[in-house]
């Protein structure tokens, strides 16, 4: 196992001094903080009892963060977890934290992945799908526009029998629509 896949071993000792075990020197919380989203494991241990301490300097970090209007956590999830610790659902409370935060790393591994391609939005999941949606959106609402819909990507005229079609049809409503004026306009004629 390489040096950076094992946990950082932070001791604490009886002074509640937190001390670095590969740098041999003191850190502070701001260090590990730093630790952890560079992506390293921490562990924090009790030097005297050997207690891990790892939680609860996690939680002191989280703390400190929200303390100073850093607010990850809104208000009503922090309600939900007190809510959690005296009902029922605090057997389901920590696997579903487990799985949203795994998704959510998923998700951002897959979106960083996505970057680097010559075309971000062209290799995310159903862009295509999206795409001739919107074309076809475009489509329903320009149609009868003459070369309204041309361009981003489209052949020249590869629409024009379609558009031909639209038009017919609309001279046709129209000329329907002047002879039902005249009628209107010449009531002894019907």
């Amino acid at each position: 196992m390489a040096e950076s896949d094992k946990p950082l071993l932070i001791k604490r000792y009886a002074s509640r001094r937190l001390y670095n075990t590969e740098t041999s020197d003191y850190v502070t919380l701001d260090d590990i903080a730093r630790f952890i989203r560079d992506g390293r494991e921490v562990q924090i241990i009790d030097l005297k009892t050997g207690d891990d301490l790892t939680r609860q300097y996690l939680l002191q970090i989280i703390a400190e963060h929200e303390s100073r209007g850093e607010n990850v956590l809104p208000l009503d999830v922090l309600t939900d977890l007190v809510r959690s610790y005296t009902t029922q659902a605090q057997s389901v409370v920590p696997q579903f934290l487990a799985m949203s935060f795994e998704m959510l790393r998923d998700g951002q591994s897959k979106m960083v992945d996505n970057m680097s391609t010559m075309n971000p939005m062209a290799a995310m999941p159903g862009f295509e799908a999206m795409q001739r949606q919107q074309q076809q959106f475009l489509k329903s609402i320009m149609g009868g526009w003459p070369d309204a819909t041309q361009g981003g990507g489209r052949e020249e005229g590869a629409d024009k029998p379609a558009q031909q079609d639209d038009l017919d049809e609309i001279k046709r409503q129209l000329a329907e629509l002047q002879a039902r004026l005249s009628e209107i306009n010449e009531p002894g004629k019907k």
